[in-house]
């Protein structure tokens, strides 16, 4: 799938690596969300590197967050009880998969947009901070 975050991302060109999120995201249709949000969760979920996915979890944080919803029409959303749950009890995988069956059973919702974003923002925190454990552990001294 072509995917402009994912060429942010990737790209070896630094002046294509960091344009920002904002200037990618302007005046793009919900559709766009919708496919490039599809396409970054694969991606974060196939990607060995470190940096990468934890960039690729912060982008979709940030566009659940902000951007997206701000396209959005206003709308009542309702959160799955066992996403929230799993949020609470820090297994952002699974509230993130339930709470992703939300979104591609209801469409996108204000809530359902900003509980996407709370798991993915922490969910990259996690990241790095089990990459730094792994790290610590393994460091002779």
């Amino acid at each position: 799938m072509n995917s402009d975050l994912i060429e942010l991302i990737t790209s070896d060109d630094s002046a294509t690596r960091n344009v920002s999120l904002e200037a990618t995201c302007n005046g793009k249709p919900s559709s766009w969300y919708e496919q490039e949000t599809a396409a970054l969760d694969a991606f974060r979920r196939r990607c060995d590197n470190l940096y990468h996915r934890v960039r690729a979890l912060f982008f979709l944080s940030a566009l659940h967050r902000y951007h997206w919803p701000s396209v959005l029409d206003a709308t009542q959303g309702r959160l799955p009880y066992d996403g929230f749950s799993h949020l609470l009890e820090r297994r952002f995988h699974e509230s993130i998969d339930v709470f992703l069956a939300r979104l591609r059973a209801d469409g996108p919702s204000d809530a359902v947009c900003s509980a996407l974003a709370s798991a993915y923002r922490q969910l990259a925190f996690q990241t790095l901070a089990d990459q730094v454990r792994h790290s610590v552990r393994t460091f002779v001294g």
